[in-house]
């Protein structure tokens, strides 16, 4: 995974105040924070972290460029981006200091090659999954986990067993999960209509005539 380098700022602000100061001027809040690292709160130039890492899928490596010491080529892990749940604004981003020595667990998102034979049949794609956790070194960071389901027929899966992966890299799972099928064609079921009564014979307004034990009944009756 290539690694993106932004510029990244000390932040002195502190506060609610100092926050949205920050966010009017076009900057974003952060921190920077790991194991062996104290917390350093940063700021970030918005426009420079949309053109850079705004809609990143999985985990992403970033270098900062600062005029600090303390923060100038340290390496990170893009751990949080929290947003405005109505305009989609970037309110605040986290960032993991990582050791290059030292594997861990990230993100990774799938990418499915190729057209499933199932799906020339007639059936449906279905993805299960959209990512996947691995663990590797911080440079062995897959951009993304490639599937192939060229071979997957009408209910058939692809399970994370059955992915191949870049060397040094694995998935961390507790099962062996599926994480993508072919399923059957949609079928429209049209229920047909129901059939009316059947209507009784003899003009309309008569009722229909008695039946032989009816009218014996009703002439023993005015015989008694």
């Amino acid at each position: 995974m290539a690694t993106v380098t932004l510029t990244v700022e000390l932040r002195e602000a502190r506060g609610d105040r100092g926050v949205r100061q920050l966010r009017g001027a076009g900057r974003i809040p952060g921190i920077f924070y790991g194991p062996t690292t104290e917390p350093i709160t940063l700021a970030i130039e918005k426009k420079e972290f949309a053109q850079k890492l705004w809609g990143t899928q999985g985990s992403q490596l970033v270098r900062f460029a600062s005029a600090e010491p303390d923060l100038d080529g340290k390496i990170a892990l893009l751990k949080e981006v929290q947003c405005h749940p109505v305009t989609d604004d970037v309110l605040h981003v986290d960032f993991y200091a990582v050791d290059s020595s030292r594997r861990l667990k990230v993100r990774a998102p799938l990418h499915f090659l190729g057209k499933p034979e199932g799906v020339a049949a007639g059936g449906i794609l279905q993805p299960l999954r959209r990512e996947v956790t691995v663990e590797c070194l911080p440079s062995d960071i897959p951009g993304s986990v490639e599937v192939d389901v060229s071979q997957l027929g009408i209910h058939d899966s692809v399970h994370v067993e059955d992915i191949t992966l870049p060397d040094r890299v694995r998935i961390v799972a507790e099962t062996n999960f599926a994480v993508v099928t072919v399923l059957p064609p949609t079928v429209e079921v049209v229920e047909a209509p129901a059939e009316a009564a059947p209507e009784a014979e003899g003009p309309p307004g008569e009722a229909a005539p008695a039946s032989p034990e009816e009218q014996a009944e009703t002439a023993k009756g005015k015989q008694g």
